[in-house]
């Protein structure tokens, strides 16, 4: 794995250190949101589009690496219910962009035993693209390596609307009383029940907000931002947040010692 990432170099000592860290202190969950594409591009004098592409080089990178940590989750925000606001021309190339990653990645994802997964409104996308994502849910469904969860046409705060809507309609059926609605039951309405809460979140190229990303699933998580823009954003990158994380103590509300 370090040689595949690092090449053939003698470790940086601060990577080296990720070597020593327990597998007990690895985060279960990690969720990146994937920002600075178009500001990459632009500060190279590209087009909007080809940051977006360089971006999807990364990905491939971040989840080889997750692979070779055996994370057990990691999510990526990859297009939200605001992203609709941006330019028609810009949302097509996106969307075209989705189906052509799957398209080219979608063979070797399976063979390294990932299971994909994808939260949010994914109904209201294309005919063409829901096929192309059920089908690529479909054929690794029964994989047991790192769960990819792709957040598509996704948005928090709508997450939880809808969860709320869905225990509400159980209550008015009769199925459920609302003494029954706990964080527990609220949990396996989610897009992401069967998944544990993330542990750490990423940012990129410099904003230090949520975003409406995993509203729910982020309340006791922990924060890396970095300046880097998505498409250089480099394995070494990755491992320096886990390697921070795995650091940290986390408390959950308590206190060290009790």
């Amino acid at each position: 794995m370090w040689k595949k990432i690092f090449g053939k170099a003698p470790l940086p000592k601060n990577e080296a250190a990720l070597l020593d860290i327990e597998r007990s202190r690895l985060p279960r969950h990690v969720a990146v949101i994937m920002d600075g594409n178009g500001r990459w591009a632009k500060g190279q004098g590209f087009l909007r589009t080809v940051g977006h592409r360089a971006g999807v080089d990364t990905l491939h990178d971040i989840l080889d690496t997750a692979i070779d940590l055996k994370l057990e989750v990691l999510t990526v925000y990859a297009f939200s219910t605001e992203n609709w606001k941006r330019p028609h021309e810009e949302v097509d190339f996106l969307m075209r962009l989705f189906s052509e990653y799957l398209d080219k990645e979608e063979r070797e994802m399976h063979e390294k035993n990932v299971r994909i997964r994808f939260i949010g409104r994914v109904d209201e996308l294309t005919p063409e693209l829901i096929q192309r994502v059920r089908h690529a849910e479909s054929l690794m469904k029964d994989n047991t390596g790192v769960n990819f969860c792709v957040a598509v046409n996704y948005g928090g705060q709508d997450e939880i609307c809808r969860t709320a809507q869905e225990l509400a309609r159980k209550v008015q059926e009769g199925a459920l009383s609302p003494e029954e609605i706990t964080p527990e039951s609220f949990e396996t309405a989610l897009d992401t029940k069967e998944l544990p809460p993330v542990d750490l979140v990423i940012r990129t190229s410099g904003d230090m907000r949520l975003s409406n990303f995993l509203l729910w699933q982020t309340a006791y998580a922990e924060f890396w931002f970095t300046e880097t823009n998505w498409p250089d954003f480099k394995p070494a990158c990755f491992l320096e947040a886990i390697r921070d994380y795995a650091g940290r103590e986390r408390r959950f509300g308590g206190i060290k010692g009790k």
